[in-house]
């Protein structure tokens, strides 16, 4: 059940409301009326300060595709550890990472590292502003790519404001005019319209910004005549193509581009690439990437950062990454597939309207029974938002651990029986719910 009053978690809430803005460092953790307190983690679970464990289906937003303190991680970065965790000299630990990352994803010939998703889809950008000489980039309405200013452009946007064609909203309260004038916003999965969008800003446009499967629209995957018009237009018209693989990468051995068939210029990393520690990385073609060199002098694109390429995150990353092989992203696919039935079943065992989109070790639910192709199909009726929140809440008494809007990422150390348990679980708590 939800920590008492009297909790270990409800006392830290109540010293953190006197430090902290809200008593949160990030919006996500929030739950009404206070988050849960962590205290260890182990494999698929999470221990509590209450010491009530719960099974892990979020592993920090799709960071931890080896669950909690997977041995040859701890073993990685004890060994780093020992002898130092961060120097103003680099280390041949982030050319392993790098070598590896090229060796694995067609696109990469080189590796720029940073610390977050967020720096690194800012950084992309960047990149494809020097490269091209162009000021402007298209993004996909609704989207999450951080919190760089242009990347959050329409990414809440309502039916209030989004507008018939999609208009560029902002998502933070001063946000520049020129922001929304410099993002346009495309329609996911309305080749039509965006190729129109598109060529009418042919001459400004210097990169066209897309994940595959964007979890804040639900975990719908485009089309595969979507991602070829949006390969096709970005061509002719002289913009550089940047995926989005900061979760997508959890999707495919050689990364999402290769599972639907799209040939970046510039690729962003973050989350598993760290092992769970900070990371990010902008990586490219050669061509694309040559923005950040200093051969020839001052880079058209200069980027750098205190704690860029630390031996910590990178020697985390290079363990994640090793354990990730063919063999282990097909078990991941089989146990996303489980999951994607086991929850529908439970749908219809207790009569419910719902569906479950996602690909891969990774899903979401959906309550109500509508196509669902675009932000805007996704977008939940207040009534679904509540019945999100009654299920989020349910499952988390039950033991399980969801997103708030009832997303997951499956990790490798998770097995059928706990995927079953978590679809008996979900229709005790659609039951509870109708009931």
């Amino acid at each position: 059940m939800w920590p008492s009053e009297d909790s270990h978690s409800a006392e830290i809430f109540a010293r953190a409301k006197q430090v902290l803005p809200g008593g949160i460092s990030r919006l996500l953790t929030w739950v009404d009326p206070y988050p849960i307190y962590a205290k260890r983690g182990a494999g698929a679970y999470i221990e509590d300060v209450d010491g009530v464990w719960r099974f892990d289906l979020l592993n920090n937003f799709a960071s931890l595709i080896h669950g909690h303190a997977h041995p040859a991680i701890i073993a990685a970065v004890g060994e780093v550890v020992a002898n130092g965790t961060c120097f103003a000299f680099p280390t041949e630990r982030e050319i392993e990472l790098a070598e590896l990352l090229c060796a694995r994803v067609a696109s990469v010939d080189r590796v720029r590292f940073c610390n977050s998703g967020t720096e690194a889809v800012m950084i992309a950008l960047k990149a494809a502003r020097a490269h091209t000489g162009r000021h402007r980039i298209a993004k996909i309405e609704g989207a999450y790519h951080g919190m760089y200013d242009h990347a959050e452009v329409s990414l809440d946007s309502t039916p209030e404001n989004w507008g018939n064609a999609p208009a560029s909203t902002p998502h933070t309260h001063g946000t520049p005019p020129a922001v929304l004038d410099d993002t346009l916003v495309l329609p996911m999965n309305h080749p039509e319209e965006t190729e129109r969008l598109l060529r009418a800003n042919a001459g400004t446009l210097a990169a066209v910004l897309i994940d595959p499967v964007p979890t804040q629209i639900g975990m719908i995957e485009m089309t595969p005549e979507y991602i070829e018009l949006i390969q096709t237009v970005a061509r002719d018209i002289g913009a550089l193509i940047v995926i989005d693989e900061v979760i997508a990468f959890r999707l495919d051995y050689h990364g999402a581009q290769a599972r639907y068939g799209i040939k970046p210029d510039l690729t962003t990393f973050a989350k598993i690439i760290g092992g769970g520690f900070p990371v990010g990385a902008v990586c490219g073609t050669k061509d694309a990437m040559a923005v950040f060199s200093h051969e020839h002098g001052h880079p058209l694109n200069p980027s750098s950062g205190t704690f860029t390429g630390n031996p910590v995150s990178m020697a985390a990353g290079l363990a994640t990454m090793k354990n990730l092989t063919p063999e282990t992203y097909q078990r991941l696919e089989a146990l996303g597939t489980q999951a994607r039935v086991g929850l529908l079943d439970a749908f219809k065992q207790v009569g419910r309207p719902g569906q479950i989109t996602g690909v891969g070790a990774m899903f979401q639910l959906h309550f109500h029974e509508r196509p669902l192709i675009d932000y805007r199909s996704a977008y939940a009726r207040p009534e679904e938002a509540a019945l999100a929140k009654t299920v989020h809440r349910g499952m988390l008494d039950r033991g399980f651990i969801l997103s708030p809007r009832c997303s997951a990422f499956l990790s490798t150390v998770m097995t059928e029986t706990e995927i079953a348990d978590m679809g008996e679980a979900l229709a005790e708590t659609l039951a509870a719910a109708v009931a």
